[in-house]
């Protein structure tokens, strides 16, 4: 383990050693006053703080003056004191402290509050994972998938929302990695099982609770001990399951099917969905106590059509090792534009038949054979162009009406794409009726990633 430089504020000796045991593993410094702990601050360099706030029985809370000083010197700063009103607390985190706790429960939060410390300075360095673990170079995901991990070392919760194929799963996994927990990565795709057979996935059962159960089997929540349980499409699950899950995730504890003897398990939730939770709510299909339980912490990952430069580190990636291949400008323009409804996932089966034919220079003839084949999926509908003039122009020349029209589909399509094809999600965004959005996308012939509503 790493040793990190702390100082620890406090005045009672008592205190001082507990606090010094606790973090035996680590370079301490203490300090019994203000004085004592300015000067040590401003002489060494510390990575983390522990400071008591009232220094003595007639201190008037003297210990905020040196989270300031730490604050300053970029020393992480944790209150561990027994005043904690609001006021307190509250200017204590307006000076720059990073966490505050009571008083008490030293043991246990001392052992949280460096896991969490570590593991974020980890996350912070870790700028590698978007070149090898979780590969995008588009700043809005990077940002996105950064945030989310400050939240990797907590007990919250993470709901990770995106379009199939958009990199949900490797995402679970980078998250899991920088978590610092020592139980394993369980995942399980929650369409993928009817009830009874996801239940017991799940939950495990015992042998001879059902025909065909020959032997017991551990649940995943088991497997998932002291580690993540990833769950999959969560949207797909049954609502009798969820409540069922629910339960599961509140007590930590749960009934293999055939046992009469509860199991227990400490797992952590990070879910996916490709669809809209709040649309599964109000058509009934997901409870909405389960989206509570699972959403502390919502990150969306946006669909390849709209992280443009991921499309070639993504195929630089694919060929790592192995057989590299060269596309002309006029493929490469053509792929960049291109719709890619199967998102990451297409994009590396695309490559994958690319590495195993013959040749390594791909021309746009190549491009086109196989990305208008299948599904038949578009390029992106082009963007307007040139502004109002450009408009003007066109409605001089075409009429009004077309003019109107070609504007209207543009953003259309442009919001559809934004929204990875949620047609619901289009129409409360753009104020537009039913009919004008699906007369638009027939029109188009725009196709969209799993028909999704």
């Amino acid at each position: 383990m790493q040793k990190l430089n702390i100082l620890v504020l406090e005045d009672d000796k008592l205190a001082q050693k507990i606090m010094a045991s606790r973090l035996a593993a680590h370079n301490v410094d203490l300090a019994g006053d203000l004085k004592t702990a300015l000067k040590k601050i401003e002489a060494n360099r510390y990575d983390l703080g522990f400071f008591d706030l009232m220094l003595g029985p007639d201190d008037d809370y003297s210990g905020l003056r040196a989270i300031a000083a730490a604050a300053a010197r970029n020393v992480y700063a944790v209150v561990v004191s027994s005043s904690d009103s609001d006021e307190i607390i509250d200017r204590a985190y307006e000076l720059g402290a990073g966490d505050f706790y009571s008083k008490g429960n030293e043991e246990s939060n001392v052992a949280d509050i460096l896991r969490k410390f570590l593991q974020n300075r980890k996350a912070a360095a870790a700028t590698d994972i978007f070149t090898s673990a979780f590969i995008t170079g588009d700043p809005e995901t990077k940002a996105a998938a950064g945030e989310a991990l400050k939240y990797a070392p907590t007990e919250l919760p993470i709901l990770i929302l995106g379009p199939s194929g958009t990199g949900k799963t490797s995402l679970a996994k980078v998250l899991h990695e920088h978590s610092g927990r020592e139980g394993a990565f369980v995942a399980i795709n929650c369409s993928a099982y009817g009830e009874d057979l996801l239940e017991a996935e799940l939950f495990g059962y015992r042998k001879g609770a059902f025909t065909g159960a020959a032997d017991s089997r551990k649940g995943r929540l088991l497997e998932a001990h002291k580690g993540t349980l990833f769950l999959d499409e969560i949207g797909a699950m049954s609502l009798g399951m969820q409540s069922k899950l629910l339960k599961a995730i509140e007590e930590r504890s749960f009934y293999p099917l055939g046992s009469e003897k509860p199991e227990h398990s400490e797992f952590r939730v990070i879910s996916a969905t490709l669809e809209d939770p709040q649309d599964l709510i109000a058509k009934g299909k997901m409870r909405f106590d389960l989206f509570q339980r699972v959403h502390g912490y919502t990150i969306n990952l946006k669909p390849l059509a709209d992280r443009k430069t991921d499309v070639f580190l993504l195929a630089q990636h694919f060929t790592k090792g192995g057989k590299r291949l060269s596309f002309t400008a006029e493929a490469r323009a053509w792929m960049e534009d291109y719709a890619w409804p199967g998102n990451v996932r297409e994009l590396k089966k695309f490559i994958d038949l690319l590495s195993s034919g013959e040749g390594g220079r791909v021309g746009l003839d190549t491009v086109q054979k196989h990305l208008k084949g299948g599904q038949g999926a578009p390029r992106r509908a082009p963007e307007a162009a040139g502004g109002p003039d450009a408009v003007y122009t066109d409605a001089l020349k075409r009429g009004l009406e077309a003019a109107l029209e070609k504007i209207s589909g543009e953003i259309i399509a442009r919001n559809l794409r934004e929204n990875g094809g949620k047609k619901t999600k289009t129409l409360e965004d753009l104020k537009i009726s039913t009919r004008l959005l699906y007369a638009t996308i027939k029109r188009l012939g725009i196709a969209l990633p799993g028909d999704k509503k």
